[in-house]
């Protein structure tokens, strides 16, 4: 299979001004562990653990524009406020988006319709990009349920762990992208190599698709493109491809990461509105997680990675309440589609509780479309997930990691809002 596609360019403005709202109290049904705090406090101790120490503050308020007006209704964020705080978000934090290559070629490399003993067809797909006279590829891995009845659903991880944590040839097998299991639940599930959009290197972040689109440019503005914009530009590829192919239906595509890749999986769905639920797992600081509540990672820890996040952010260290946006913002720009957040019980780095905060504080966006509001201070206990309409969160044990535990409450709560009937005649 051989598909040209030839796409046009996009540009964007920038709006930089944001109001305040105040940020309603909270309690929950889970409380961090004493032994993880303990722990946490003897191996790191200048970061803030405890829940009594988080301070006060306000949260920019989402639905009130630049210019002071009040958004209530779906089509007034659509039109004045959405592009405001996905601007906010380019200039502030991620970089600018890469936008749409000049032409894309798909290109079968390997299709083995007996994959997984037969339950399964594997395509390794090769993406390949041109901008100008530059070209860009990275391989995609798709497996396929061969009793589907129908386009199946998918999910897409982007994988920034070690290829053997996505093996195509199944040889070696990992609870982080548990393939079978996926296959098995009537879903198919995909993966590409993050590191094959833009390397987690500060020196060579950008030999991938930054350069296909900047060259050998050296003098970039503070708010080019960084890692976690190349990784959602890899995703929107990814989505591409999907949609031409007849047994994926694109139209019910998640897009799955861990930690930055989670980070990844948000921003992806936040600029690529194709994508139907983004599911972020121990995000954490500049995930899903409240940046304003200074607990655990914050933004002076984590521009320590300074190919992650552009050059304004890094004005930010120690100054979150002045950050125009917080992380509720981006889970925002998601409205009215699905998203999916989830912690570990351990994982006090990403704070879970700031992590479930940023899914709460997101409500005023989905209440706009229809759905009732998550409760801030209804935070779930330990391995009770929370399923609200288009949102859902759980909280497991253990620490910062993915698990099949975690990929089975994204596949239920997928099935729930995809409802998923690909193998419904073999159930």
């Amino acid at each position: 299979m051989h598909q040209t596609i030839n796409m046009g360019r996009n540009a964007f403005r920038l709006v930089v001004i944001l109001a305040a709202a105040p940020c309603a109290a909270f309690s929950g049904g889970w409380e961090a562990p004493e032994t993880a705090i303990l722990r946490h406090e003897e191996n790191r101790p200048l970061p803030n653990w405890r829940e009594e120490k988080v301070p006060e503050y306000e949260l920019p308020d989402a639905l009130r524009t630049s210019a002071g007006k009040k958004v209530t209704t779906a089509e007034d964020w659509e039109q004045l406020r959405r592009p405001e705080v996905l601007d906010l978000f380019r200039k502030y934090v991620y970089g600018q988006p890469l936008g749409d290559p000049d032409q894309m070629e798909f290109s079968v490399l390997q299709e083995d319709e007996s994959a997984m003993e037969g339950e399964a067809t594997l395509r390794r797909i090769l993406i390949e990009s041109t901008v100008a006279s530059r070209t860009h590829a990275f391989e995609l891995f798709v497996f396929l349920p061969n009793r589907a009845t129908r386009p199946a659903p998918l999910l897409l991880l982007m994988n920034h762990r070690s290829a053997s944590n996505a093996d195509p040839t199944r040889h070696t097998k990992s609870d982080f992208w548990p393939a079978e299991q996926v296959v098995a639940r009537g879903y198919g599930i995909a993966s590409f190599q993050t590191g094959d959009l833009a390397p987690d290197d500060e020196t060579r972040f950008r030999d991938g698709a930054i350069r296909l689109f900047e060259g050998e440019v050296t003098d970039r503005p503070l708010d080019a493109a960084m890692m976690l914009t190349a990784w959602a530009w890899g995703a929107s590829r990814a989505m591409d491809y999907f949609e031409h192919d007849d047994a994926i239906d694109a139209g019910r595509v998640g897009v799955v990461g861990h930690s930055r890749g989670g980070k990844a999986s948000i921003l992806a769905a936040a600029e690529d509105r194709r994508i139907a639920l983004a599911i972020s797992n121990g995000s954490g600081s500049m995930g899903a997680a409240l940046s304003r509540r200074a607990f655990g990672e914050r933004i002076h820890n984590i521009n320590r990675k300074s190919h992650w996040f552009n050059g304004i952010f890094k004005q930010y260290d120690h100054r979150e309440n002045d950050l125009p946006v917080d992380q509720h913002m981006l889970i925002a720009l998601i409205a009215p589609r699905a998203v999916y957040v989830s912690s570990s019980d351990e994982d006090l780095w990403a704070d879970p509780r700031g992590e479930f905060l940023g899914l709460a504080h997101a409500s005023p966006i989905y209440t706009l479309y229809g759905y009732s509001p998550v409760d801030p201070e209804a935070m779930p206990a330990l391995s009770e997930p929370l399923h609200a309409g288009p949102r859902g969160y759980h909280i497991r044990p253990g620490r910062h990691n993915m698990t099949l535990h975690d990929w089975q409450r994204f596949m239920d709560f997928a099935d729930q809002h995809f409802g998923n009937d690909a193998l419904q005649e073999h159930r």
